[in-house]
């Protein structure tokens, strides 16, 4: 028992110190995080927070990854929720050829080599000057998602879907009334993990607003401090505005932790 403590406290320790370093480093002047002599900062520069803040204008880079991180959560858990109920309860021809192609997205990555041709369709489709033309790339990558609700589905019991039958519901019917409810603690954690990838993706959002500096996100708009006058690093600058941008996830986590939670007791008791 014992050794797994220290173990747990050991994970803790590796974990919790690159955030440690990275608030208190916020804190430093550029010379003090450059030399990386101290941890703690011999002055505290409260100051590093309004210029990132004023520099990267967080304001905008803020609004527009709020607003690709909530579209593509709500259209990923729409198209998952509808998809896995059909894969669980429905019949259709294709099923499994579905089910492997949704597997195959999984385990074959190409990572950057797909951008070219992504660019291209949005740029057939007219979305390649808007952030919906990244919200639909990022929404179509939903595997993971699909994957861990099929998963609950197969939890629900099929009595239930017979017993709103018997009561005059039909096959839309019990999924909106039924099997949505019931899903709430999966939907929430699902939701987490959408948000979270769609908050630190960076290459998708970087190439689609390369013309249009304006649509940036956080994260695009983050890197814009690495430099400043002279061309000079500023990384506590970086540091300031990377904990900035870590408030929002942790308000999500806030509101996704009891669905999290209640996944897990779930999982725990089953």
């Amino acid at each position: 028992m014992t050794l797994l403590w220290v173990f747990l406290l050991a994970i803790a320790v590796f974990t919790l110190f690159p955030v440690i370093v990275a608030i208190l480093g916020s804190f430093k002047t550029n010379l003090e995080v450059t030399a990386g002599a101290t941890l703690f900062p011999k002055d505290w520069l409260f100051s590093n927070y309004a210029e990132a803040w004023k520099k990267a204008n967080f304001a905008l880079f803020t609004w527009n990854s709020v607003f690709v991180s909530l579209a593509t959560t709500v259209g990923t858990l729409l198209i998952t929720t509808m998809a896995a109920y059909a894969v669980d309860r429905g019949k259709f021809a294709g099923k499994q050829l579905y089910v492997g192609l949704q597997a195959s997205t999984m385990f074959i990555s190409i990572g950057a080599v797909v951008l070219r041709p992504q660019f291209d369709l949005m740029v057939a489709l007219g979305l390649n000057t808007s952030l919906w033309g990244v919200v639909l790339i990022l929404i179509s990558a939903h595997a993971t998602a699909f994957f861990m609700l099929i998963g609950f589905f197969k939890g629900i019991p099929k009595d239930l879907d017979e017993a709103a039958y018997i009561d005059g519901c039909n096959f839309y019917t019990v999924y909106w009334r039924i099997i949505l409810p019931l899903l709430r603690p999966a939907i929430g954690v699902t939701a987490l993990f959408t948000f979270r990838n769609a908050w630190n993706e960076y290459i998708l959002p970087y190439v689609f607003t390369m013309s249009n500096p304006k649509l940036q996100t956080l994260t695009v708009g983050l890197s814009n401090l690495r430099y400043g006058l002279g061309a000079a690093a500023e990384l506590q600058l970086m540091l300031a505005g990377a904990c900035i941008s870590i408030l929002p996830m942790l308000v999500v986590y806030l509101f996704a932790n009891k669905s999290f939670m209640q996944m897990t007791a779930g999982s725990l008791k089953g």
